[in-house]
């Protein structure tokens, strides 16, 4: 690999790993207040899907001799507070959908802008920041009919 290659390839997976673990967090905050065992189903499984995606990320970023990244602080406490105070006055999974849509659509677009401004990343770091966005895509179309 290339430097640019190398560095646009560790910044890319550094963002799909902070994406993951923003996203397995966000289910973990709204899972014990799920109602509908289908929906409750449906986000348990994409987070299984989320960690597995964790996992490659983080194999590639040790190939790379890097740890990854976390996601932000003030964006995890942010998300975190917004999540427990809808939670608090409207606990019902018509509003842990629309929550858990705006966090996907959030992420789609976050990754699509990464991928875009790391272009010289390599093929098999672009194909898990798909695969996440497919995730995300697919996540935020199935949880549609709670809205």
């Amino acid at each position: 690999m290339e430097n640019t290659e190398n560095g646009d390839t560790i910044e890319l997976l550094k963002e799909c790993n902070a994406g993951v673990k923003m996203g397995v967090d966000s289910i973990d905050d709204v899972l014990g207040n799920v109602a509908d065992d289908k929906m409750r189903k449906l986000l348990a499984d994409c987070k299984d899907k989320h960690q597995e995606l964790g996992s490659e990320t983080h194999t590639l970023l040790n190939r790379l001799h890097n740890g990854g990244k976390s996601p932000s602080a003030m964006a995890c406490g942010m998300a975190h507070i917004k999540t427990n105070v809808m939670i608090t006055f409207s606990g019902t999974d018509h509003t842990i959908a629309d929550l858990m849509t705006d966090g996907c659509n959030m992420g789609v677009k976050s990754l699509h802008r990464y991928m875009n401004k790391y272009k010289a990343a390599s093929d098999e770091s672009r194909d898990i920041a798909r695969r996440l966005i497919a995730l995300e895509s697919k996540l935020a179309q199935d949880l549609s009919c709670y809205l």
